[in-house]
């Protein structure tokens, strides 16, 4: 059964104090989340207002922004028309460049051999005409009367003289000139005859002073050779001089020696004397001596006889100490002997064990060198055997390679074949495009000379078929030069003879006429 609470015991709390202990429960602070949700409503506001303000016109930064936006309008639009105008430029130059290409190609083919031989045969109708013109003008002249002849030949002839005498004096003015010339020439030759002599002076008055100076360096030379002589002279006298002060030196350290030697002498004798002294004052002594070590062992026999169960003891106590002492050496000895010889058998032991070691060590090595040796060989075999197939292997691929090789040097001979086919029918192509262009301009040029009346044979001939212009048969659009094999160079000519000649002519009387007839017109 549940137990009921005691309502008089329970607490009864409102609803605020209530949510107020919740939130000291959870940790919860209504200020800060109050502050928090204002900044946030306040946030809320200024983008608002800010969104509001951009749809307005008359403020500021609209009004800013509607001068940014015409500006990159207007920029826009000039851009535009700026794009427009270098199109058309670009256009206008692509143009002027095509006319200038076009130009260019038309002088160079101005410029071409055979167009200019075209435009010099045409050149020689023109000249043709005008020496018809000239003959005509000139049998005018003749057929005028008279008087007209004669006043003509007279003003000729007074030309004839006056140009004579402005001749002859033009002449005479320049022979006087030409003296002149030869006057200044003369002179001139003179002056460069007194300036090589003046030279001449000068290199004879450079080679005196060099001359003079050549003899001042011989004998300062000699100079200098006399100053080192004095010099080697000077340091010989130096030399003996000081050989000399040395003898002197010599001497006068062996009189200096001898006067020492005589007072070491002096020295001695008083010295022997003082030792003669002194033995005679120790022997003296010595006497004085003896009297008391006589007194003296006087005293000490009568001590003597008293001591001498004493001393007997001593001795007997002093004998038994050394034999006591003679055999502890004579154990010593025995000892260190023991000592050595154990030590000489542990050397013998040592050196045995290590000679075997060394044995052992020389059986191992010689084992690990055979070894070595064994190994050395199996990788030199392997080696070899490596070389061998790595030698076969690049010999395959050399094989492989030289076959690809020619396989390519086949394939680039075929290609080339079919490029140099592919030039020349290009080539032959050009040359019938070239030659029908010309052709083409030879016809009109030739039409228009016809027309004028001029001599069109030069053109004909100049317009035949054939680049080139040689004398041999036409090949391959080309009318090729044959020239002769020595040292001139030239073209070979044509050796024809006169039945050829007269055929030829024939046949150029008819390709005349048929020009003509072609043309049109008789000359």
């Amino acid at each position: 059964m549940i137990q009921l609470p005691d309502l008089r015991q329970v607490a009864v709390l409102s609803k605020a104090e209530w949510l107020r202990i919740q939130d000291e429960m959870n940790n919860v602070n209504k200020e800060k989340e109050s502050m928090i949700e204002a900044v946030k409503q306040r946030e809320a506001l200024h983008l608002e207002s800010k969104e509001m303000v951009k749809l307005w016109s008359n403020s500021i930064a609209a009004q800013r922004q509607k001068k940014l936006e015409a500006k990159a309008i207007r920029e826009e639009i000039e851009e535009e028309r700026r794009k427009l105008i270098d199109i058309e430029e670009a256009k206008y130059k692509e143009q002027k460049r095509k006319e200038a290409v076009e130009k260019a190609k038309i002088q160079l083919y101005y410029q071409t051999d055979r167009v200019k031989g075209l435009h010099r045969a045409l050149l020689l109708s023109e000249v043709l005409k005008e020496r018809e013109a000239q003959i005509e003008l000139k049998q005018r002249i003749k057929s005028a009367s008279k008087d007209v002849e004669k006043k003509y030949l007279d003003v000729s002839k007074s030309r004839e003289e006056e140009t004579l005498r402005q001749e002859q004096e033009k002449t005479q003015q320049k022979k006087l000139q030409n003296l002149t010339l030869a006057e200044e020439l003369k002179n001139r030759i003179k002056e460069n005859e007194l300036t090589r002599e003046q030279h001449k002076l000068e290199n004879k008055k450079e080679g005196e002073e060099i001359q003079r100076l050549l003899e001042l360096y011989h004998w300062e030379q000699r100079k200098e050779q006399e100053r080192q002589e004095k010099q080697r002279r000077d340091l010989m006298q130096a030399h003996l001089e000081h050989m000399a002060n040395r003898d002197v030196i010599k001497a006068a350290e062996a009189q200096q020696q001898e006067m020492e030697e005589e007072q070491r002498k002096l020295f001695l004798s008083a010295k022997e004397k003082m030792v003669q002294l002194r033995k005679d004052k120790e022997a003296e002594l010595f006497r004085e001596a003896q009297m008391c070590r006589k007194r003296i062992i006087d005293k000490l026999t009568v001590t003597q006889q008293q001591q001498t169960e004493s001393d007997e003891q001593r001795i007997a106590r002093a004998v038994a100490e050394r034999e006591a002492k003679e055999a502890e050496l004579h154990r010593d000895k025995e000892e260190q002997r023991a000592a050595m010889l154990a030590s000489i058998m542990a050397h013998r032991e040592t050196t045995r064990q290590e000679k075997e070691e060394r044995e052992k060590t020389r059986q191992q090595n010689a084992r690990d060198t055979l070894q070595a040796k064994k190994e050395a060989d199996r990788i030199f075999t392997e080696k070899q055997q490596q070389k061998a197939q790595k030698n076969r292997e690049e010999e395959r691929k050399a094989q492989d390679f030289n076959a690809t090789q020619m396989v390519q040097k086949y394939a680039r001979q075929q290609q080339q074949r079919r490029d140099e086919h592919e030039f020349e029918a290009k080539n032959a192509q050009i040359i019938a495009e070239e030659e029908n262009q010309f052709q083409l301009y030879s016809r009109h040029v030739i039409n228009a000379a016809a027309q004028a009346q001029r001599n069109v044979f030069p053109l004909y001939k100049a317009a035949r078929e054939g680049i080139g212009g040689g004398l041999g048969p036409v090949f391959g659009g080309v009318r090729p030069s044959f020239i002769v094999q020595d040292d001139t160079g030239v073209q070979m000519p044509t050796y024809i003879s006169s039945a050829t000649q007269n055929v030829k002519k024939l046949n150029e009387a008819v390709d005349i006429q048929e020009a003509k007839r072609r043309l049109g017109f008789t000359w």
